[in-house]
């Protein structure tokens, strides 16, 4: 693991814009031309969105990739990427950028396999629907791994303050911020019906957690020092 610490080189020109850069530019590049395409057919979303049901029958197995480079709209789409580029950058100093690439993708992948699973086994009709989602509902968003980078925040700078993006006027520790927003959007979704993929957060934040205290056992010291700057 990198120690966080800033540094000035002279990079390349493709190394001059972080991971966190490119993964916006590459979302919101995506995210366009799939508004245009299902603006033409809406047959095209089944290209690119997770829809559990398919995925269980063995049809259009890449959108487990896909499906976090596509959003439901822009103030979606401003939304994730506004939080990306909040959290992005300090983790992938940390955490080096190759590190963080694999560790952005792989959180997608699993908080995906796991909305699937848990769509196609409970949320056939009633409160499971509301709970884990409908396996004939498509899923998109970079969600899951956004809060794999918020799961990975709460246990390597567990007092890092953070804030909600429309409520600016307070802020909370990591480790009181991250899970109440995410069980208090769990909580109202279940009570409103919305379709929001809180399976995907929930499994995005466990791969964060779960990465997170295999860095901090596999660098305890680094880790420590970190902690001793973020107060």
């Amino acid at each position: 693991m990198k120690f966080y610490q800033i540094k000035r080189r002279r990079p390349s020109t493709i190394r001059k814009l972080s991971i966190t850069a490119w993964l916006i530019i590459i979302t919101a590049i995506i995210s366009l031309l799939v508004f245009i395409l299902t603006f033409i057919s809406e047959d095209y979303i089944n290209y690119f969105a997770l829809r559990p049901a398919s995925i269980m029958s063995g049809q259009y197995l890449w959108a487990l990739i896909t499906h976090m480079f596509v959003h439901g709209g822009l103030a979606h789409l401003a939304i994730n990427m506004f939080v990306l580029f909040s959290l992005g950058d300090l983790c992938e100093r940390i955490i080096g950028r190759k590190r963080f690439l694999w560790f952005y993708l792989l959180s997608g992948l699993l908080a995906g396999i796991l909305s699937v699973i848990l769509a196609h086994y409970f949320g056939t009709a009633g409160l499971g629907e509301r709970i884990f989602g409908s396996p004939d509902v498509y899923m998109v968003g970079a969600s899951g791994a956004i809060f794999a980078i918020s799961g990975l925040y709460v246990m390597l700078l567990q007092r890092l303050k953070f804030m909600i993006i429309f409520l600016p006027f307070f802020s909370l520790p990591a480790y009181i911020m991250i899970p109440l927003v995410l069980f208090g959007v769990w909580l109202v979704t279940v009570l409103s019906g919305l379709p929001i993929g809180n399976v995907a957060h929930f499994g995005g934040f466990l791969v964060g957690i779960t990465y997170g205290l295999y860095l901090r056992k596999k660098y305890k010291n680094k880790v420590q020092m970190l902690q001793q700057m973020f107060r």
